[in-house]
C-alpha cells in the first residue's frame, strides 16, 4: 500500500480544521450547455457528465489517498492508498430549481462549503449542478487544505478538464502505467525507525520540541508585533464570531481594464486587483453605516515557493506577504500607490522574511507540536490579519468538459478563525473572476461588497482614460 507522510504545513491545515472552520478550497465552475435543447439529449448529456467525472476523478492518484495517523514519527500521519476507494462517496448531482441559475448555484455552493470533508475518506468532493434542458451547468469541486495549495489544487483539479485529462491517460497508456496507481510507495525504513533507535529519537525529539517552540515562539512574537496586531482593531464585520455558516458573493472584471490601469500606475495587476479590493471595502463600510476602522484591515496574501516551471510536486509549499489595505485612505489612485508601495516592501523582503512568512515555521515544528498546537494557532490567525486575499492561478489556455467550454469559474478560500471574509481570484479567458467567502450571519450583504469591486475598478478606469 502506498504511503507518503504529510509534509509540515499539511499536517497543520490538516489539524487547524474545526466543524465551524473547514479547512477545504473550492471552485465553482460553470460551462456553456451542450448546443441541443431537446430534454433528452440534455437529460443524456448529464448523465454523460456525470460519468466523465468519476473516470477522470479516479484516474487522478492524488484523489485515491486518505490521511491516516502514523505511530512514528510522534503526532505525525501519512497518505495512504484507499483500498475501499469509490468515487461514488465523493461525486454527486444536485438538480437546481428552474430560475436564476447562477444565483441559485451560488447559494448552494456556499452551502456545501459550510460542511466539511469526511475525514475518513480522501477530503475531496465534486458536485454537478444542473438545470433544466438546455440550461447551463456547473461542477464544484471542494480539496482540502492539507491535499494542496492553490497552484497544486489547479494541478490536481485540471484533470477534469477534455485538454489536459485526454494528454494524460495517452501518456500513461504509452509508459504502461495503470490509471489511478496511487505514488510510489516510501520505502519504510525512510521513516520507520528500528526498535533500537526509539530510545534515542524519543530524546532527541524532546530536546527537538524545545528547538521548535524556541524558534517558532521568537519568530511568531516578531511577526505579530511587527504586524501591529497584538491590539486587534479591525473593523468589526471582519472579526465578527464565527456562526458556521457561509455566503459566496462574485465579482468579474475585465483583464484588459485592469492592464490598462496597470500601465500608468505601474507596478503589477495583483496590485490593481488589491487596490480594487481595498476601495471595495471602504465603499461597503461606508454604505453600511460602519465606522472605518482606527487603523486599516490587514490582508494576507498567500506567496507560492514554488520553482516557477518546476513540478507541482506534493505538499503545501505557501509563505504570505501581510498587506494593509488602505481603507482610510478617501482617494482611489492613493489607495492604489499605497497598495503597490506596501507589495514592493514585501517583495524586497521576500516570502521568508516579514510578518506575514508565519507559514514558514510549519517547516521547523515536529508533528506532535502540530497536533497540539493547532487550536492555539488558529485562534492567533485574527491578531496577525483580518481578511485573506489570495490570487489562484490558472491554466491560461482554453478548457472545457464533455466537449463543453467552461465559461466562467470562481475560486474560494476557507475563512480563518475568528475571521468573516476570504477573497479569492483567478485570471481566465481574459476576465478576472472574484470569489468572496464569507461567514453567513457576519456579512449577510457579502453581495455588495462584490459589485463594489466593480464599482471601485469603473473608478479607477476613469482616472486613466
Amino acid at each position: 500500500m502506498s504511503t507518503e507522510l504529510l509534509a509540515p504545513l499539511d499536517l497543520a491545515f490538516w489539524h487547524l480544521e474545526s466543524a465551524d472552520h473547514p479547512m477545504h478550497l473550492g471552485a465553482l465552475a460553470h460551462f456553456t450547455p451542450p448546443a441541443s435543447g431537446d430534454a433528452g439529449t440534455a437529460a443524456a448529456g448529464s448523465e454523460e457528465i456525470l460519468a466523465l467525472l468519476a473516470a477522470r476523478a479516479s484516474a487522478i492518484p492524488r484523489l485515491r489517498m486518505r490521511v491516516t495517523d502514523v505511530l512514528l514519527p510522534v503526532g505525525g500521519a501519512a497518505w495512504t492508498a484507499d483500498k475501499d476507494f469509490d468515487v461514488r462517496r465523493h461525486l454527486r448531482q444536485v438538480r437546481l430549481p428552474a430560475g436564476d441559475f447562477a444565483a441559485s448555484a451560488a447559494t448552494l455552493a456556499a452551502e456545501l462549503m459550510e460542511r466539511p470533508l469526511e475525514r475518513g475518506l480522501p477530503p475531496w468532493e465534486m458536485y454537478l449542478l444542473t438545470g433544466g434542458p438546455g440550461d447551463p451547468f456547473a461542477v464544484l469541486v471542494k480539496l482540502h487544505h492539507a491535499l494542496a495549495d492553490g497552484m497544486r489544487a489547479v494541478a490536481i483539479g485540471a484533470g477534469i478538464f477534455d485538454e489536459i485529462a485526454g494528454p494524460l491517460a495517452a501518456r500513461a497508456r504509452r509508459h504502461g502505467r495503470r490509471s489511478g496507481r496511487g505514488p510510489a510507495a516510501v520505502p519504510p525504513r525512510s521513516w520507520l525507525p528500528g526498535p533500537w533507535q526509539v530510545a534515542g529519537m524519543a530524546r532527541g525529539r524532546i530536546e527537538e520540541l524545545g528547538r521548535a517552540f524556541g524558534v517558532g515562539a521568537s519568530l511568531l512574537g516578531a511577526s505579530l508585533a511587527r504586524a501591529g496586531r497584538l491590539d486587534p482593531r479591525g473593523a468589526a464585520a471582519l472579526s465578527a464570531s464565527s456562526s458556521g455558516t457561509r455566503r459566496l458573493a462574485t465579482s468579474v472584471l475585465d483583464l484588459d481594464e485592469v492592464h490598462e490601469v496597470r500601465r500608468v500606475a505601474g507596478g503589477t495587476a495583483n496590485d490593481v486587483l488589491l487596490a480594487a479590493v481595498a476601495g471595495a471595502l471602504r465603499r461597503w463600510m461606508t454604505e453600511r453605516g460602519d465606522a472605518l476602522p482606527p487603523t486599516d484591515p490587514s490582508a494576507l496574501v498567500p506567496v507560492s515557493r514554488r520553482r516557477p516551471g518546476g513540478p507541482p510536486g506534493s505538499g503545501n509549499k505557501l509563505s504570505a506577504y501581510l498587506l494593509d489595505l488602505p481603507v482610510t485612505e478617501p482617494d482611489p489612485w492613493a489607495r492604489l500607490y499605497a497598495v503597490r508601495d506596501g507589495m514592493d516592501r514585501n517583495k524586497a523582503a521576500g516570502p521568508l522574511r516579514g510578518a506575514g512568512a508565519v507559514a514558514v515555521l510549519a517547516d521547523q515544528l515536529p508533528p506532535l507540536a502540530h497536533r497540539f498546537g493547532a487550536p492555539i494557532a488558529g485562534n492567533a490567525a485574527r491578531m496577525l490579519f483580518d481578511l485573506l486575499a489570495t490570487s489562484v492561478p490558472l491554466p491560461r489556455s482554453a478548457l472545457s468538459l464533455g466537449g463543453c467550454p467552461l465559461r466562467e469559474i470562481y475560486p474560494m478560500a476557507p475563512l480563518a478563525r475568528g475571521q468573516s471574509l476570504a477573497v479569492a481570484m483567478s485570471t481566465y479567458g481574459g476576465r478576472v473572476y472574484f470569489g468572496l467567502v464569507a461567514d453567513g450571519k457576519a456579512l449577510p450583504d457579502v453581495d455588495r461588497l462584490a459589485r463594489a469591486i466593480e464599482e471601485e475598478m469603473a473608478a479607477l478606469l476613469e482616472l486613466v482614460r
